[in-house]
Protein backbone atom coordinates (compact mmCIF):
# COMPACT_ATOMS: atom_id res chain seq x y z
CA UNK A 1 0.00 0.00 0.00
CA UNK A 2 1.18 3.53 -0.73
CA UNK A 3 -0.31 7.01 -0.75
CA UNK A 4 0.15 9.51 -3.57
CA UNK A 5 0.30 12.87 -1.84
CA UNK A 6 0.42 15.06 -4.95
CA UNK A 7 -2.65 17.25 -5.33
CA UNK A 8 -5.19 15.89 -7.84
CA UNK A 9 -8.03 18.07 -9.06
CA UNK A 10 -11.58 17.85 -10.44
CA UNK A 11 -13.27 20.40 -12.68
CA UNK A 12 -14.91 22.06 -9.68
CA UNK A 13 -11.52 22.75 -8.11
CA UNK A 14 -10.32 25.23 -10.73
CA UNK A 15 -11.18 28.23 -12.88
CA UNK A 16 -9.38 29.57 -15.96
CA UNK A 17 -7.88 33.03 -15.76
CA UNK A 18 -8.69 35.52 -18.57
CA UNK A 19 -5.94 36.96 -20.77
CA UNK A 20 -5.58 39.79 -23.26
CA UNK A 21 -7.19 38.91 -26.57
CA UNK A 22 -7.22 40.30 -30.10
CA UNK A 23 -10.58 38.66 -30.84
CA UNK A 24 -13.50 41.03 -31.10
CA UNK A 25 -16.34 38.50 -31.38
CA UNK A 26 -17.19 34.93 -30.41
CA UNK A 27 -18.07 34.35 -34.05
CA UNK A 28 -14.37 34.51 -34.93
CA UNK A 29 -13.62 31.32 -32.97
CA UNK A 30 -13.23 28.12 -34.98
CA UNK A 31 -14.38 25.04 -33.06
CA UNK A 32 -13.89 22.48 -35.85
CA UNK A 33 -10.67 20.50 -35.76
CA UNK A 34 -8.91 18.19 -38.19
CA UNK A 35 -7.49 15.09 -36.53
CA UNK A 36 -5.09 12.62 -38.09
CA UNK A 37 -4.75 9.39 -36.13
CA UNK A 38 -2.09 6.75 -35.70
CA UNK A 39 -4.18 4.47 -37.94
CA UNK A 40 -3.72 7.12 -40.69
CA UNK A 41 -7.44 7.90 -40.68
CA UNK A 42 -8.66 11.47 -40.27
CA UNK A 43 -11.79 13.21 -39.01
CA UNK A 44 -12.94 16.81 -39.23
CA UNK A 45 -15.58 18.34 -36.99
CA UNK A 46 -16.39 19.65 -33.52
CA UNK A 47 -14.95 17.12 -31.02
CA UNK A 48 -18.03 16.65 -28.85
CA UNK A 49 -19.30 13.06 -28.52
CA UNK A 50 -22.66 11.91 -27.15
CA UNK A 51 -22.09 8.98 -24.80
CA UNK A 52 -23.18 5.43 -25.63
CA UNK A 53 -25.91 5.46 -22.99
CA UNK A 54 -29.62 4.79 -23.23
CA UNK A 55 -31.43 8.04 -23.98
CA UNK A 56 -28.25 9.65 -25.31
CA UNK A 57 -26.47 7.42 -27.84
CA UNK A 58 -29.53 6.93 -30.05
CA UNK A 59 -29.95 6.76 -33.82
CA UNK A 60 -32.02 9.95 -33.73
CA UNK A 61 -29.35 11.74 -31.69
CA UNK A 62 -26.79 10.68 -34.28
CA UNK A 63 -28.76 12.29 -37.08
CA UNK A 64 -29.25 15.47 -35.04
CA UNK A 65 -25.61 15.89 -33.95
CA UNK A 66 -24.36 15.05 -37.43
CA UNK A 67 -25.92 18.33 -38.57
CA UNK A 68 -23.72 20.14 -36.03
CA UNK A 69 -20.55 18.22 -37.05
CA UNK A 70 -20.32 16.42 -33.68
CA UNK A 71 -20.26 12.64 -33.04
CA UNK A 72 -22.46 10.07 -31.29
CA UNK A 73 -21.35 6.78 -29.76
CA UNK A 74 -24.37 4.56 -30.32
CA UNK A 75 -25.52 2.31 -27.50
CA UNK A 76 -24.41 -1.30 -27.67
CA UNK A 77 -27.96 -2.61 -27.68
CA UNK A 78 -29.19 -1.95 -31.20
CA UNK A 79 -29.78 -5.02 -33.35
CA UNK A 80 -27.60 -5.90 -36.33
CA UNK A 81 -30.47 -4.99 -38.65
CA UNK A 82 -30.99 -1.50 -37.23
CA UNK A 83 -27.26 -0.78 -37.19
CA UNK A 84 -26.82 -1.88 -40.80
CA UNK A 85 -29.76 0.24 -41.91
CA UNK A 86 -28.43 3.25 -40.04
CA UNK A 87 -24.87 2.88 -41.30
CA UNK A 88 -26.12 2.93 -44.87
CA UNK A 89 -26.77 6.65 -44.32
CA UNK A 90 -23.01 7.28 -44.24
CA UNK A 91 -23.17 9.88 -41.49
CA UNK A 92 -19.81 11.34 -40.50
CA UNK A 93 -20.86 11.27 -36.85
CA UNK A 94 -21.57 7.59 -36.17
CA UNK A 95 -19.46 5.61 -33.71
CA UNK A 96 -20.18 1.89 -33.31
CA UNK A 97 -19.94 0.80 -29.65
CA UNK A 98 -19.13 -2.72 -28.46
CA UNK A 99 -17.81 -4.80 -25.58
CA UNK A 100 -15.15 -7.50 -25.60
CA UNK A 101 -17.16 -10.73 -25.50
CA UNK A 102 -17.15 -13.29 -28.30
CA UNK A 103 -20.76 -12.32 -29.00
CA UNK A 104 -19.75 -8.65 -29.33
CA UNK A 105 -17.05 -9.52 -31.85
CA UNK A 106 -19.36 -11.79 -33.82
CA UNK A 107 -21.99 -9.05 -34.02
CA UNK A 108 -19.40 -6.56 -35.24
CA UNK A 109 -18.16 -9.04 -37.85
CA UNK A 110 -21.73 -9.51 -39.09
CA UNK A 111 -22.31 -5.78 -39.45
CA UNK A 112 -18.91 -5.04 -40.98
CA UNK A 113 -19.25 -7.81 -43.55
CA UNK A 114 -22.30 -6.00 -44.94
CA UNK A 115 -21.46 -2.31 -44.59
CA UNK A 116 -17.68 -2.55 -44.98
CA UNK A 117 -15.80 0.74 -44.90
CA UNK A 118 -18.95 2.64 -43.96
CA UNK A 119 -18.15 1.39 -40.46
CA UNK A 120 -15.01 3.41 -39.80
CA UNK A 121 -15.34 4.61 -36.16
CA UNK A 122 -15.46 2.03 -33.34
CA UNK A 123 -15.55 2.42 -29.55
CA UNK A 124 -14.59 -0.61 -27.46
CA UNK A 125 -16.10 0.25 -24.11
CA UNK A 126 -15.60 -1.48 -20.75
CA UNK A 127 -15.87 -0.19 -17.21
CA UNK A 128 -12.40 -1.42 -16.25
CA UNK A 129 -9.76 -0.85 -18.89
CA UNK A 130 -7.00 -2.32 -16.73
CA UNK A 131 -7.67 -6.02 -17.31
CA UNK A 132 -5.34 -8.11 -19.43
CA UNK A 133 -8.33 -9.56 -21.26
CA UNK A 134 -9.22 -6.05 -22.44
CA UNK A 135 -5.70 -5.36 -23.72
CA UNK A 136 -5.60 -8.76 -25.43
CA UNK A 137 -8.90 -7.98 -27.16
CA UNK A 138 -7.55 -4.63 -28.37
CA UNK A 139 -4.57 -6.38 -29.98
CA UNK A 140 -6.84 -8.97 -31.57
CA UNK A 141 -9.33 -6.42 -32.86
CA UNK A 142 -6.69 -4.07 -34.27
CA UNK A 143 -5.00 -6.93 -36.11
CA UNK A 144 -8.32 -7.96 -37.64
CA UNK A 145 -9.45 -4.40 -38.44
CA UNK A 146 -6.38 -2.22 -39.09
CA UNK A 147 -8.27 0.51 -40.93
CA UNK A 148 -10.86 1.70 -38.39
CA UNK A 149 -10.58 4.70 -36.07
CA UNK A 150 -10.40 2.85 -32.75
CA UNK A 151 -11.50 4.36 -29.44
CA UNK A 152 -11.23 2.35 -26.23
CA UNK A 153 -11.33 2.67 -22.45
CA UNK A 154 -11.85 3.54 -19.72
CA UNK A 155 -8.60 4.31 -17.91
CA UNK A 156 -7.29 7.21 -15.80
CA UNK A 157 -3.51 6.84 -15.65
CA UNK A 158 -0.73 7.74 -18.11
CA UNK A 159 0.83 4.27 -18.06
CA UNK A 160 -2.37 2.54 -19.17
CA UNK A 161 -3.05 5.26 -21.72
CA UNK A 162 0.32 4.52 -23.28
CA UNK A 163 -0.27 0.77 -23.23
CA UNK A 164 -3.59 1.07 -25.04
CA UNK A 165 -2.13 3.38 -27.68
CA UNK A 166 0.77 1.02 -28.29
CA UNK A 167 -1.76 -1.82 -28.57
CA UNK A 168 -3.45 0.00 -31.45
CA UNK A 169 -5.94 2.45 -29.94
CA UNK A 170 -6.24 5.82 -31.67
CA UNK A 171 -8.27 7.59 -28.97
CA UNK A 172 -8.25 6.53 -25.30
CA UNK A 173 -11.33 7.15 -23.16
CA UNK A 174 -10.35 8.70 -19.83
CA UNK A 175 -12.57 8.64 -16.75
CA UNK A 176 -13.55 6.19 -14.00
CA UNK A 177 -16.40 7.25 -11.76
CA UNK A 178 -16.94 10.96 -12.54
CA UNK A 179 -20.28 10.55 -14.34
CA UNK A 180 -23.43 11.98 -12.75
CA UNK A 181 -25.17 8.58 -12.66
CA UNK A 182 -22.06 6.49 -11.96
CA UNK A 183 -21.55 5.16 -8.42
CA UNK A 184 -18.26 3.33 -8.97
CA UNK A 185 -16.38 5.60 -6.59
CA UNK A 186 -18.97 5.08 -3.85
CA UNK A 187 -19.26 1.34 -4.38
CA UNK A 188 -15.58 0.50 -4.88
CA UNK A 189 -13.48 3.45 -3.73
CA UNK A 190 -11.81 3.38 -7.16
CA UNK A 191 -11.30 6.50 -9.28
CA UNK A 192 -9.16 9.52 -10.07
CA UNK A 193 -10.05 13.24 -10.05
CA UNK A 194 -11.08 13.93 -13.62
CA UNK A 195 -9.21 17.15 -14.40
CA UNK A 196 -5.89 15.66 -13.30
CA UNK A 197 -6.65 12.41 -15.13
CA UNK A 198 -7.24 14.35 -18.34
CA UNK A 199 -4.06 16.44 -17.94
CA UNK A 200 -1.86 13.44 -17.22
CA UNK A 201 -3.37 11.07 -19.79
CA UNK A 202 -3.38 13.72 -22.51
CA UNK A 203 0.31 14.36 -21.91
CA UNK A 204 1.05 10.64 -22.20
CA UNK A 205 -1.10 10.19 -25.32
CA UNK A 206 0.22 13.20 -27.20
CA UNK A 207 3.78 12.03 -26.67
CA UNK A 208 2.89 8.95 -28.74
CA UNK A 209 0.82 10.92 -31.28
CA UNK A 210 -2.33 9.47 -29.74
CA UNK A 211 -5.49 11.21 -28.54
CA UNK A 212 -7.88 11.07 -25.59
CA UNK A 213 -11.56 11.53 -24.82
CA UNK A 214 -12.48 13.15 -21.50
CA UNK A 215 -15.41 10.94 -20.51
CA UNK A 216 -17.60 12.01 -17.60
CA UNK A 217 -17.81 14.73 -14.99
CA UNK A 218 -19.12 17.58 -17.15
CA UNK A 219 -22.33 19.08 -15.77
CA UNK A 220 -22.19 22.60 -17.27
CA UNK A 221 -20.57 24.11 -20.41
CA UNK A 222 -17.72 25.47 -18.27
CA UNK A 223 -16.68 21.90 -17.42
CA UNK A 224 -16.46 21.11 -21.13
CA UNK A 225 -14.21 24.15 -21.51
CA UNK A 226 -11.98 22.95 -18.67
CA UNK A 227 -11.68 19.49 -20.22
CA UNK A 228 -10.48 20.89 -23.52
CA UNK A 229 -8.21 23.35 -21.71
CA UNK A 230 -6.69 20.43 -19.81
CA UNK A 231 -5.65 18.81 -23.09
CA UNK A 232 -8.59 16.60 -24.04
CA UNK A 233 -8.94 16.11 -27.78
CA UNK A 234 -12.58 15.04 -27.47
CA UNK A 235 -15.18 15.42 -24.72
CA UNK A 236 -17.90 12.79 -24.21
CA UNK A 237 -21.19 13.91 -22.66
CA UNK A 238 -23.97 11.86 -21.07
CA UNK A 239 -26.14 13.73 -18.59
CA UNK A 240 -25.79 17.06 -20.38
CA UNK A 241 -27.39 15.52 -23.48
CA UNK A 242 -30.04 13.45 -21.68
CA UNK A 243 -33.73 14.36 -21.55
CA UNK A 244 -34.00 15.47 -25.15
CA UNK A 245 -36.49 14.58 -27.85
CA UNK A 246 -33.79 12.85 -29.92
CA UNK A 247 -33.00 10.54 -27.01
CA UNK A 248 -36.60 9.40 -26.70
CA UNK A 249 -37.67 11.76 -23.90
CA UNK A 250 -41.22 13.05 -23.82
CA UNK A 251 -42.93 16.08 -22.24
CA UNK A 252 -45.89 13.83 -21.36
CA UNK A 253 -44.06 11.26 -19.23
CA UNK A 254 -41.40 10.79 -16.57
CA UNK A 255 -37.98 10.65 -18.18
CA UNK A 256 -35.29 8.51 -16.61
CA UNK A 257 -31.55 8.80 -17.03
CA UNK A 258 -29.43 5.98 -15.68
CA UNK A 259 -25.93 4.63 -15.65
CA UNK A 260 -25.28 1.61 -17.85
CA UNK A 261 -24.19 -0.38 -14.79
CA UNK A 262 -27.32 0.54 -12.83
CA UNK A 263 -30.09 -1.82 -11.76
CA UNK A 264 -32.32 -0.22 -14.38
CA UNK A 265 -29.92 -0.86 -17.25
CA UNK A 266 -29.05 -4.39 -16.20
CA UNK A 267 -32.69 -5.32 -15.67
CA UNK A 268 -33.47 -4.02 -19.13
CA UNK A 269 -30.55 -5.47 -21.07
CA UNK A 270 -29.23 -8.39 -19.02
CA UNK A 271 -32.24 -9.71 -17.14
CA UNK A 272 -31.00 -8.35 -13.81
CA UNK A 273 -27.84 -7.87 -11.80
CA UNK A 274 -25.62 -10.96 -11.81
CA UNK A 275 -25.21 -12.58 -8.39
CA UNK A 276 -21.45 -11.99 -8.37
CA UNK A 277 -21.61 -8.21 -8.75
CA UNK A 278 -23.30 -5.06 -7.48
CA UNK A 279 -24.87 -2.17 -9.30
CA UNK A 280 -22.44 0.71 -9.95
CA UNK A 281 -24.92 3.20 -11.32
CA UNK A 282 -28.05 5.03 -10.30
CA UNK A 283 -31.31 6.15 -11.92
CA UNK A 284 -32.57 9.73 -11.78
CA UNK A 285 -35.62 11.52 -13.13
CA UNK A 286 -34.89 14.42 -15.43
CA UNK A 287 -37.11 17.09 -16.99
CA UNK A 288 -37.94 17.12 -20.68
CA UNK A 289 -35.49 19.47 -22.39
CA UNK A 290 -36.86 19.66 -25.93
CA UNK A 291 -34.66 19.41 -28.98
CA UNK A 292 -30.95 18.91 -28.42
CA UNK A 293 -29.92 21.75 -30.74
CA UNK A 294 -30.63 24.40 -28.09
CA UNK A 295 -28.53 22.61 -25.46
CA UNK A 296 -25.76 22.11 -27.98
CA UNK A 297 -25.86 25.81 -28.80
CA UNK A 298 -25.30 26.60 -25.11
CA UNK A 299 -22.32 24.23 -24.96
CA UNK A 300 -20.71 25.51 -28.15
CA UNK A 301 -21.48 29.09 -27.21
CA UNK A 302 -19.72 28.58 -23.89
CA UNK A 303 -16.69 27.17 -25.70
CA UNK A 304 -16.51 30.11 -28.09
CA UNK A 305 -16.85 32.59 -25.25
CA UNK A 306 -14.09 30.88 -23.25
CA UNK A 307 -11.78 31.00 -26.25
CA UNK A 308 -12.32 34.76 -26.57
CA UNK A 309 -11.52 35.21 -22.87
CA UNK A 310 -8.07 33.64 -23.33
CA UNK A 311 -7.36 34.79 -26.88
CA UNK A 312 -7.70 31.45 -28.65
CA UNK A 313 -8.99 31.87 -32.21
CA UNK A 314 -9.27 28.08 -32.58
CA UNK A 315 -10.33 25.36 -30.15
CA UNK A 316 -7.02 23.58 -30.59
CA UNK A 317 -5.25 26.66 -29.13
CA UNK A 318 -7.26 26.62 -25.91
CA UNK A 319 -5.01 24.22 -23.99
CA UNK A 320 -1.93 26.25 -24.93
CA UNK A 321 -3.45 29.48 -23.63
CA UNK A 322 -5.18 28.21 -20.49
CA UNK A 323 -3.92 28.91 -16.98
CA UNK A 324 -5.86 27.15 -14.23
CA UNK A 325 -6.16 28.65 -10.78
CA UNK A 326 -7.26 26.57 -7.81
CA UNK A 327 -10.38 27.77 -6.05
CA UNK A 328 -10.76 25.08 -3.39
CA UNK A 329 -8.64 24.26 -0.36
CA UNK A 330 -6.73 21.00 -0.47
CA UNK A 331 -3.83 19.49 1.43
CA UNK A 332 -1.06 21.25 -0.46
CA UNK A 333 -1.87 24.96 -0.43
CA UNK A 334 1.49 25.87 -1.96
CA UNK A 335 0.29 24.94 -5.45
CA UNK A 336 -1.84 27.87 -6.57
CA UNK A 337 -1.75 27.74 -10.35
CA UNK A 338 -0.19 25.83 -13.20
CA UNK A 339 -0.28 25.99 -16.97
CA UNK A 340 -1.00 23.23 -19.50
Amino acid sequence: MRIIEDVKLDYKDVLITPKRSSLSSRSEVKLERLFTFRSYNSWFGIPIIAANMDGVGTLQMDEALNKHHCMVALTKHYSDTKLIEHLQKKLDSTIYSMGISDEDLQKFDNVYNIVGNRLIRVCIDVANGYTQSFVNFIHKFRERYPNVILMAGNVVTPEMTEELILAGVDIVKVGIGPGSVCTTRKMTGIGYPQLSAVIECADAAHGLKGHIIADGGCTVPGDVVKAFAAGADFVMLGGMLAGHKEGGASPMSTNQFYGMSSDTAMDLHNGGVANYRASEGKTVEIPYRGEVSRTLQDILGGLRSACTYVGASELKELSKRATFIRVTQQLNNSLNAYEV
